[in-house]
């Protein structure tokens, strides 16, 4: 890990962070990465010559312990920690990630308005500039491969590759699982079936499709394509997001296919990451239909599997308004059997996602914990109940009130969802 310095930047061209993700209250890096630090900021790139990360140091800047970080499908993410109190119970995290969108306004104002983070953007494309008039003759080569590399990736590069990501895949990610968060939101998206069941009425993220299986030949297509897009960073990434909205659904062939080529192909047996873990949602149907032995193969899989479904609520009422073809025996039922998946196997969690506005029946969040705590007869640590926050939620204080109580109330872990794309 050889440091060079040229004036006031500081630039070293291989660093190791973290081989496994954990949960941890200071900023903290994962794989392998290069870094450039100048006075005022630290910047990192992938193995591509990417910029992965941008922290600012000293009086401007937000706070120290906090930083931006892209993903690969260009979007900017700002990872806070100071000003909210009680972020972990939140979350399940130490760190917020705000975003350049409308998802987690519940936290607080935009980061992405502030003059700290503008500047540090203007930073950045400053940087690019001084690296491409440095004298590449009087800097060894390995510094030169590594400037290259990055004057390689500029904004407008970065904003192809996305778009080329999203053309392998089919699209935008609209949402990303909320069980993402157990590696930082880094994973590969591919795509085994098309829309989704049900189409909702209050859904925001929703495509609008009938659901739709992908071909074989099609997923290894993407898997192939994706290899090579990611190119040397591959080995920073360990785990699969199989999407869209409700992968369950395309069965136990289809999803041990893209689970097990994914694996290979990509290779993240090599990861530099370990513990491989495979994301997808699901829907109150796609449990029903899922039989043991697809939860036997999720089991036997090489990796640690989360699924996430949509249960919405279990108040015959906030279905109507919500116009999801559900009721409250069905969502009792695929409640029940979420539990008992979750505590046969070992290395599959299924986790259920309900709603949070202030415009629902009154009978919506009273049905919620008859489920999650009345149904119950202890508290399990796997099953996590995460609340998505609609356009709506009335007085931010009391959100955070109402669910401090219903947190202390329910019987299994409960935490916010923050709605991130890719």
């Amino acid at each position: 890990m050889k440091t060079y310095s040229i004036d006031d930047l500081s630039i070293t061209c291989e660093k190791q962070g973290a081989d496994k993700y954990i949960k941890i209250s200071y900023p903290f890096r994962y794989g392998k990465y290069a870094e450039i630090k100048s006075d005022n900021y630290t910047f990192q790139f992938n193995l591509n010559g990417e910029i992965k990360t941008i922290q600012g140091r000293g009086e401007g800047w937000l706070d120290a312990a906090e930083w931006l970080k892209r993903n690969a499908g260009n979007d900017w993410t700002y990872f806070a920690a100071g000003g909210y109190t009680g972020a972990y119970d939140f979350t399940g995290e130490y760190y917020v990630p705000c975003l350049p969108y409308d998802s987690n306004g519940i936290f607080g104002h935009n980061r992405f308005q502030s003059p700290e983070v503008t500047h540090a953007f203007e930073a950045w494309h400053q940087l690019i500039n001084r690296l491409n008039a440095i004298d590449k003759t009087a800097t060894p080569n390995k510094i030169n491969g590594f400037i290259n590399r990055i004057l390689l990736m500029g904004p407008k590069t970065l904003e192809q590759r996305a778009h080329n990501l999203h053309e392998i895949i089919g699209g935008r990610v609209s949402v990303l699982p909320p069980d993402t968060r157990h590696v930082e939101y880094d994973v590969i998206p591919l795509t085994i079936a098309d829309g989704c069941l049900y189409n909702c009425g209050f859904c925001r993220v929703k495509s609008g499709n009938g659901f739709k299986c992908r071909e074989k030949q099609n997923i290894l297509d993407q898997i192939l394509q994706l290899k090579r897009l990611y190119n040397k960073d591959i080995v920073n990434y360990n785990s699969i997001f199989l999407g869209q909205h409700d992968a369950l659904f395309a069965g136990p062939e289809l999803i041990e296919y893209a689970a097990m080529q994914s694996y290979e192909i990509l290779g993240l047996k090599n990861s530099v990451i370990k513990g491989p873990r495979l994301f997808l949602f699901g829907s109150v149907d796609s449990i029903f239909r899922a039989d043991a032995s697809l939860f036997e193969m999720l089991n036997k899989l090489p990796y640690d599997t989360f699924i996430n479904i949509g249960l919405e609520s279990a108040d015959p009422a906030t279905f109507e308004m919500i116009q999801k073809p559900l009721n409250k025996k069905k969502v009792t039922l695929a409640f029940h059997k979420m539990m008992k998946i979750n505590k046969k196997y070992t290395k599959v969690e299924i986790s259920a996602n309900f709603l949070y506005g202030a415009d629902l029946p009154e009978t919506h969040m009273p049905s919620i914990l008859d489920l999650t705590r009345n149904q119950l007869d202890h508290f399990h640590s796997k099953g996590t109940i995460y609340f998505s926050p609609l356009e709506n939620i009335g007085s931010i204080q009391e959100v955070k009130n109402k669910f401090t109580e219903f947190k202390t109330l329910c019987r299994l872990p409960v935490f916010i969802y923050l709605i991130q794309r890719l």
